[in-house]
């Protein structure tokens, strides 16, 4: 097609070979293809050259000289030397060092002209030095000095020259024959710049306006791509005819039995479900809800409406103690109605899994609640017509759609109580309608959070000790299982250790974290109120509910993100006592300062969110990507909101003006597409 050349493989470029190729890989670059679009992590500018006059101690900065001598050795002890000379630019002289680089000092010739690039500083003879400079001749410079310089994540083996010298070899080999993926009306709609001159400037920048303008094109182009992407295969999910449920008003009497009214937000959703079942197209629909805003009880309703109809569901959780947990909810919610549910987790005996899964295929279950247990072969739905799953930042694409396949197009409903702000989530779950519960039932009571340090501790531990002998329970999350030298956080091992012999001695105390292979049991005795204080790592961070549990103390607090510190928060809190979250901080930073702030002020987890992403940048929100969607390499979901809006509109205009992608101008796109999504590509509708 003509553009093959870019997926070459990298180990036949110039510079590169089979050993090299191998360091490459590591990178995650493959091809021609993969080394252009290999992006620098950030830039450093040195296009200002100053006079040595003029140079002061600490400055990074060129300066252009000649060499008045040349390098003389000076052995500092064995297998160390040092190298000296001495240059001049008519303003002044400075000292030039060299540490174990022999083969650099022997290319010094004294009288040529060189640009060197580096601090400055005061040299043993008190005049000022440069050590370690990155050199150039004069006559070659603006690669290394005199120019905006790229930096890069490398790796092991792969110095920063050869990774440049490999990227101008494949910008030589590819030069002017990139094609284009944008129509010339798109790229003069939108201000873009061509692909060829945005690739040659997003490694080696002209001037600090062709990196902006080269940027803003490749940010453009990903957002373009994923938003294109999602909205196809949104449009194919579309397509797909689904069995429509004619009973849905019977909801209603599931809704008035119920010990307790539906706020406005969750019977918002409910219609929204409601009225996507009642169609004979396939459900595809993500509900968005804070912690405690009442996601499970939505969910209930959807399985109402296909048990009425005759059809079962299964709801995946990320881990056994939440599957659990949903078993006990759902059983309660249809305890007066005949509604079977059943659990199927991997712990279970064969026996067990035995019963569960006759009773699954010959239709005797109504609700199938488990962990990836679901989706192995053995497991033979009767008819399936609903698919829930929870947390789904936990699940892979592929393991949805498996799960999908146990059924004729059953209805989809995925459900995360990670919050994110609408426009993003929009990127991130652009193949599905978003609902969003808004809304806290009534009563819930905000939950008290104090930020504090080591001084705080004694005081925390004696109002500790006043709740548990009211009779509340309370948790305590440390980062680490166990003590690391390299880390100075606290484990929960240790922490187990030494409250249970000092400030919690006589109290029930239990150690949970994901290497315990007894969980189950050790969360039942907590629930149960058995155990009083639960020592635990993250892994009781999604979902857990203990009514009873009043307390959070989370250690080491600055070693979180804030949208993990909210979901941790949002165990507590469940019942009708006030309940508090207590931040032990080790981190004197600005930063680390304003999160805790932000933890203190607010319980708000859509607020707390965007907060997360303007301090820590959209890495913590990587967390929470589809696995297996496309990986962004130079966009910024945060920073560059609105370019993500322009490629959102450019994409939605492209699918209204050529649905299937079959105009001739965008043959290469569509080419692009299929290798950019290309984890689940056969899934795409223009196929």
């Amino acid at each position: 097609m003509g553009y093959e050349f870019l997926y070459q493989d990298i180990q036949y470029i110039k510079g590169v070979g089979e050993a090299r190729a191998k360091l490459f890989h590591t990178l995650g670059v493959h091809t021609v293809f993969d080394m252009l679009t290999f992006f620098p992590r950030d830039y450093e500018d040195r296009t200002a050259v100053k006079d040595i006059a003029d140079c002061r101690i600490d400055d990074l900065v060129c300066v252009k000289a000649f060499a008045e001598t040349v390098p003389h050795e000076m052995r500092i002890r064995k297998g160390f030397s040092l190298y000296k000379w001495v240059v001049s630019d008519g303003t002044g002289r400075m000292e030039i060092t060299l540490f174990n680089q022999k083969f650099l000092a022997s290319t010094i010739r004294m009288g040529q002209e060189y640009v060197f690039y580096g601090k400055v500083g005061i040299g043993s003879s008190g005049r000022l030095q440069m050590a370690s400079p990155e050199i150039e001749p004069a006559k070659l410079q603006g690669r290394l000095t005199c120019a905006i310089v790229p930096k890069y994540n490398l790796t092991a083996g792969l110095s920063y020259k050869v990774c440049v010298s490999v990227i101008r070899n494949c910008l030589h080999y590819a030069k002017g024959r990139i094609p284009e993926i944008f129509p010339p009306a798109l790229r003069q709609n939108h201000q873009l710049c061509e692909i060829n001159f945005a690739l040659e400037n997003i490694h080696f920048p002209a001037s600090e306006h062709d990196l902006a303008v080269a940027r803003r094109r490749l940010v453009f182009e990903e957002f373009y791509l994923m938003s294109l992407g999602l909205q196809n295969l949104k449009n194919g999910r579309e397509e797909l005819s689904g069995e429509a449920f004619t009973d849905i008003g019977s909801v209603d009497s599931f809704i008035a039995s119920l010990p307790f009214s539906l706020t406005g937000a969750q019977r918002r959703v409910v219609n929204e479900i409601n009225h996507d079942l009642s169609r004979s197209k396939v459900m595809n629909r993500l509900v968005q809800g804070d912690v405690g805003s009442g996601k499970t009880v939505v969910a209930a309703c959807a399985v109402f409406a296909a048990r009425q109809n005759g059809y079962q569901s299964v709801l995946m959780a990320p881990t056994e103690i939440l599957a659990r947990q949903h078993y006990e909810s759902f059983a309660g919610f249809f305890h007066t109605l005949p509604i079977r549910v059943v659990l199927l987790v991997g712990s279970m005996t064969k026996k067990q899994k035995s019963v569960v899964l006759e009773q699954i295929q010959n239709g005797e279950a109504d609700l199938v609640i488990g962990t990836h247990a679901v989706i192995e072969d053995t497991v033979v739905f009767h008819r399936l017509g609903l698919v829930i799953t929870d947390e789904q930042h936990r699940f892979g694409v592929r393991q949805r759609a498996v799960l999908t396949q146990k059924g004729t197009a059953p209805h989809m409903l995925v459900m995360t109580a990670t919050p994110i702000p609408r426009t993003l989530a929009l990127t991130l779950y652009g193949d599905l309608d978003i609902s969003v519960i808004d809304e806290l039932p009534p009563g819930r009571q905000q939950i008290k959070t104090y930020a504090v340090g080591e001084r705080m501790r004694p005081r925390i531990y004696r109002f500790l000790r006043n709740e548990l002998d009211a009779g509340r329970q309370a948790y305590v999350v440390c980062p680490l299982v166990d003590a690391s030298d390299k880390l100075e956080v606290a484990a929960a091992t240790e922490f187990m250790e030494n409250l249970s012999k000092t400030e919690l001695v006589g109290y029930p105390v239990a150690l949970l974290h994901g290497k315990i292979k007894n969980k189950d049991e050790i969360m039942e005795g907590f629930l149960t109120g058995k155990t009083k204080v639960l020592i635990s790592t993250t892994v009781i961070e999604v979902g857990v509910n203990v009514p009873n549990a009043t307390i959070m103390i989370i250690e080491n607090a600055e070693r979180f993100g804030l949208s993990q510190l909210h979901q941790l928060r949002g165990r507590v809190g469940r019942g009708s006592h006030q309940s508090y979250c207590v931040l032990f901080c080790q981190g004197h930073s600005e930063v680390a300062r304003e999160r805790m702030k932000i933890m203190c002020q607010t319980n708000d987890g859509f607020l707390i969110s965007q907060k997360d992403m303007e301090l820590r940048g959209p890495g913590e929100f990587f967390g929470t990507r589809q696995h297996g969607l496309p990986e962004l390499k130079i966009a910024n979901l945060f920073t560059d909101g609105l370019i993500l809006q322009d490629a959102q509109q450019a994409a939605s205009d492209t699918i209204q003006n050529d649905k299937f992608l079959k105009n001739e101008e965008h043959i290469y796109l569509k080419d692009r597409l299929r290798r950019f999504f290309s984890y689940f590509s056969t899934d795409l509708s223009f196929n």
